[in-house]
């Protein structure tokens, strides 16, 4: 097949839905599918090389939100725009992302899902006239939601089936103000109906879109996200020093909050000597007003001294991040779809904790490499992380089982071979 795969860049820092795409269209051209994947807004932020046929930014961020603020921008001369897109501009532009008001995040959102009667459309149409250059796809796939303005003009203009990811976009557009919000999920629930099949990662995650876009029955498929597990190495930590480890970005959101003061509690109560806290993710600059406040927390409480911060590591240091944790948590503040980094420390063998909530309750059950605590509980986290950091037999079975079933059902190959069930399924 000929596949085309849409997906938005960060420009500056690693996120889940970049590396799972990542995965998916390399995993895809083994197969051997023609399986290209073109950035949109900023440039992707990946693990690896990700090999020749990568594409440069097809629509970018900058002219996106110009043309949202003057719907005459898109007839610039193209020696404008091509300066506006270039790599370096588009990555300082996303560094000043945090700087964008909740009205102009709305604004662009609900402009881009109005598709063909939106402002934006003027450059969103450039998109679908270099589709048409590049020649015949069997079918395009959309990285998310967010993108579905685009699938009435592709599946009416270009006359090519549209298939749509679903990677917990709902908590980016419950956080947009009024009216906006509303707006979106409406204007998300028309497109729905352009899009052949929406594939979500996790049964939690198909119940929740499946009534949020109103969408029909068997429109919504489960595909459990994969990764090269082959590339984690097992965990190797050191028994003097047993340590707990977070890799998510640095927000209150991804219960970093919640880690620290249970990581505080546990410190106080005297029971695991030696205690650290490795912290990793991205780190963003709209986030280092939090960071700096933790860390302020952690030294105010006197436990400082054995927290480290590893901010944006590339792969390799990631892997290493992984071999030096004795368990695992980020215990999300919301329902995530996923959480990509759960599969990470599973397959890198170190035990996880996890809120019991959103997908997290399936991963545990599916992978069987970690506990379940109460979501928000600061205590309930401690406890359960305090239960595996003095139950080493109990961690070992953790791990055993964990791995073996991470490599079984969370491969990039066996997320590649269902992702091509799916879509033979949607194009007959």
């Amino acid at each position: 097949m000929r596949i085309l795969h849409l997906t938005p860049g960060t420009g500056t820092f690693h996120c889940g839905s970049c590396l799972r795409d990542h995965a998916l269209i390399k995993a895809l051209r083994v197969r051997g599918h023609d399986a290209l994947m073109a950035p949109l807004y900023l440039p992707l932020v990946t693990d690896r090389e990700f090999g020749t046929q990568e594409l440069p930014v097809q629509i970018g961020g900058i002219s996106l939100y110009l043309q949202q603020k003057f719907t005459w921008f898109h007839k610039l001369p193209k020696f404008v725009h091509n300066w506006l897109n270039k790599p370096e501009r588009l990555r300082q532009a996303a560094k000043r992302m945090g700087m964008t008001s909740a009205k102009s995040l709305g604004e662009m959102t609900l402009g881009s899902l109005l598709g063909i009667e939106g402002r934006q459309w003027g450059e969103w149409k450039k998109l679908l006239e270099w589709i048409r250059g590049v020649g015949k796809f069997d079918v395009v796939s959309l990285s998310n939601s967010l993108l579905t303005g685009l699938a009435p003009a592709i599946e009416k203009e270009l006359g090519i089936p549209v298939v749509c990811s679903l990677q917990g976009e709902d908590s980016f557009i419950d956080t947009l103000p009024d009216p906006y919000r509303e707006q979106c999920w409406e204007a998300m629930k028309r497109n729905a109906r352009s899009v052949r099949r929406f594939i979500a990662p996790s049964e939690f995650y198909a119940r929740h879109m499946r009534q949020q876009l109103d969408a029909t029955e068997g429109q919504i498929k489960v595909l459990f996200n994969g990764i090269d597990a082959s590339s984690f190495t097992t965990a190797s930590p050191d028994p003097n020093w047993p340590t707990i480890g977070y890799f998510a970005r640095m927000i209150h959101g991804k219960g970093l909050t919640t880690l620290i003061d249970a990581y505080i509690a546990l410190v106080k109560r005297g029971s695991v000597p030696r205690l650290k806290l490795l912290i990793g993710g991205a780190a963003t600059p709209v986030d280092e007003k939090y960071i700096a406040e933790q860390k302020a927390k952690l030294k105010a409480a006197g436990c400082d001294a054995r927290v480290e911060w590893r901010p944006n590591l590339d792969f390799k240091d990631k892997v290493h991040f992984f071999r030096d944790l004795t368990v695992f948590s980020v215990p999300a503040t919301y329902g995530e779809a996923f959480g990509l980094y759960v599969i990470e420390a599973i397959a890198s063998g170190v035990p996880i904790v996890e809120p019991h909530h959103g997908a997290f309750p399936e991963l545990i059950g599916a992978t069987g490499g970690g506990i379940l605590c109460e979501p928000d509980h600061v205590e309930s986290l401690a406890n359960a992380l305090e239960s595996l950091l003095l139950d080493g037999e109990r961690c070992d079975q953790l791990i055993k089982t964990g791995v073996a079933n991470v490599r079984a059902r969370f491969s990039a190959t066996k997320m590649a071979e269902d992702f091509e069930s799916i879509l033979r399924e949607a194009l007959n």
